[in-house]
């Protein structure tokens, strides 16, 4: 079988069909990086709504900055998907391996830390993104506020998503590193929590 389109390649019916298969990739991070990116898209629409408004002309500047912020968002979220599962596969690779074998010694330490690296950048970036859709509740389009709301809504599951991943290999990693990486991943995902908890009140 043919190996799946990267997630920045495909059509959502293709990448859904993919993503339904029998087929180690694409995955559940995949499926967090096309939901962050489907909040930065949501969010898009609404400051597009924005620009060019009137009652909104005090904001122009910052909300046409937002734009550009959300293209490189949504790029990169799908990007993240893709390396997720670059990792996901030369990880299963050495897995695969036994454990006393050269190969699998000598590059287990490094493979596992490029595993975690694109799940822990999608709650980073989820971070920036939630920050930003709080700022754009004061200069955004009303009329849209829903669906802001559902951007919110979107990243804290794309950043909770993404989480599952970095836990899931957290346990090979040395002590020494997993700590302080489970230490930020936790506040990432409370401040993220918290954001978006402010977010969907104003919204509402």
């Amino acid at each position: 079988m043919s190996a799946p389109k990267p997630t920045s390649e495909s059509t959502i019916g293709v990448f859904l069909s993919s993503l339904a298969s029998k087929e180690p990739t694409p995955g559940g991070g995949a499926a967090a990086a096309l939901t962050g990116a489907t909040a930065a898209a949501t969010a898009s629409m609404v400051v597009e709504y924005s620009l060019g408004k009137k009652k909104l002309e005090a904001h122009e500047e910052s909300n046409a900055a937002a734009r550009d912020y959300l293209r490189r968002a949504r790029v990169k979220f799908l990007t993240l998907g893709d390396d997720d599962a670059i990792g996901y596969a030369k990880l299963n690779t050495l897995w695969k391996l036994d454990k006393d074998d050269p190969k699998r010694i000598k590059e287990w330490d490094a493979t596992v830390e490029d595993a975690i690296t694109p799940p822990l950048e999608i709650v980073s970036l989820g971070v920036d993104l939630m920050r930003l859709l709080e700022a754009l509740c004061a200069t955004t389009n009303r009329m849209l506020k829903s669906d802001l709301g559902v951007a919110a809504v979107l990243c804290d599951a794309a950043s909770r998503s993404a989480a599952f991943n970095v836990r899931i290999n957290l346990p090979m990693m040395p002590e020494d590193a997993r700590t302080p990486i489970e230490s930020e991943l936790n506040k990432q995902l409370e401040q993220i929590h918290d954001l978006c908890a402010q977010i969907e009140e104003r919204c509402s």
